[in-house]
């Protein structure tokens, strides 16, 4: 089944007093259950314009986005929010991990805005989740006590704690080391398989993007099939 669907996205900004300015130039992409995607570029060549469309955090300015066969533009702001909240997870470079809350308080949070079973569990389900990214016997800790790869992981169970059909990782690894990254991958691999949910990777690290099995490569706003994990040129 396809989850999303971009036909000819285009997304252009108009700076004070000068031409407008495109961001996105003709964007194709098909998202299927399962797929595992990596999208390299370099800064500047609108992977966050990218992101934020594959989220429905933005709208494009032209062409088709569709999410579950349906026109996005046919949601409401509210429905599109819940689709995120319910169907769409979110792995950054930064952990934005809420401090002064441990380990099973971040990652219990997104539940606060389930319903039925999953709200009043919300606690045993996120202790669930931080027990499948290895972290069973950090639930009591704050972040200021967790190691970078340790708050990663916390940040990993957060975005799958209700189980989305659909993951977005934007260069989750650039802020961990090479041992660490690689490791911090693996989990998200190993959730995502175990969920059955989409994997998008956006990332300048060509080693990260050469495990995808569909890779493609952004510079300045055109998105090419790229056959190996190199780096953008």
């Amino acid at each position: 089944m396809t989850l999303l669907r971009l036909e000819q996205v285009t997304r252009t900004v108009l700076p004070p007093d000068q031409p407008a300015l495109t961001i996105l130039d003709g964007v194709d992409l098909a998202v299927e259950e399962g797929d595992r995607i990596s999208i390299v570029g370099r800064s500047g060549s609108g992977k966050s314009t990218l992101l934020n469309i594959l989220g429905l955090l933005d709208l494009p300015t032209s062409g088709v986005l569709e999410f579950q066969d349906r026109a996005v533009r046919s949601y409401s702001s509210g429905e599109r929010d819940r689709i995120r909240g319910q169907h769409i997870g979110f792995v950054f470079q930064q952990f934005n991990l809420l401090q002064g809350r441990t380990a099973l308080e971040n990652v219990a949070t997104p539940l606060l805005y389930a319903t039925g079973r999953s709200f009043w569990r919300r606690r045993a389900i996120a202790a669930e989740m931080l027990e499948q990214v290895g972290l069973a016997h950090r639930l009591d800790s704050l972040p200021e006590r967790l190691s970078g790869g340790e708050q990663q992981r916390v940040a990993i169970a957060r975005a799958l704690v209700r189980g989305p059909r659909l993951i977005l990782a934007d260069e989750p690894t650039g802020a961990l080391d090479l041992d660490t990254g690689q490791s911090v991958m693996a989990v998200v691999e190993e959730v995502a398989t175990r969920t059955g949910a989409a994997l998008i990777v956006i990332t300048h690290d060509p080693t990260i993007a050469a495990t995808a099995r569909t890779r493609y490569r952004l510079d300045r706003g055109v998105l090419s099939s790229a056959e190996t994990g190199a780096e953008a040129a």
